[in-house]
């Protein structure tokens, strides 16, 4: 199943399948953080945030313009746990991972929080 969800995220965070699935995103973030110790997107904001990324998670969460993140700064602010499980979840290399995460977390949390507030996936149902 972990292929799958690198697949789909794989190919949404390279827009390849298209606007619907670079929307669903956020609930692919949502579905595959629930199997990490980050347990949720808003977990892996905290997580960045207290690791020094605060500017940049701010950035995303308002209305301005969205800082970006590096590798490197990722790579820093997560550490080898949080992105060996990731990986796996995903079922990619962490290098292709940390590359897309810099790439397209700033736009998924962005489009996560049209109020400024996270707003996390919670479902069909919501």
């Amino acid at each position: 199943m972990s292929d799958i969800f690198g697949s789909i995220l794989g190919s949404a965070l390279k827009g390849i399948v298209g606007p619907v699935s670079a929307g669903a995103l956020p609930a692919i973030l949502s579905q595959v953080l629930s199997k990490t110790d980050l347990g949720s997107v808003g977990g892996l904001l905290q997580q960045l945030q207290q690791s020094g990324l605060g500017p940049q998670v701010k950035s995303w969460l308002g209305d301005g313009q969205n800082l970006p993140v590096s590798i490197d700064q990722l790579k820093g602010a997560l550490g080898d746990r949080n992105l060996g499980q990731l990986a796996t979840q995903l079922g990619l290399p962490i290098d292709q991972l940390l590359g897309e995460l810099s790439q397209h977390l700033p736009g998924a949390v962005d489009h996560m929080s049209p109020n400024g507030t996270l707003e996390e996936q919670l479902g069909p149902d919501r």
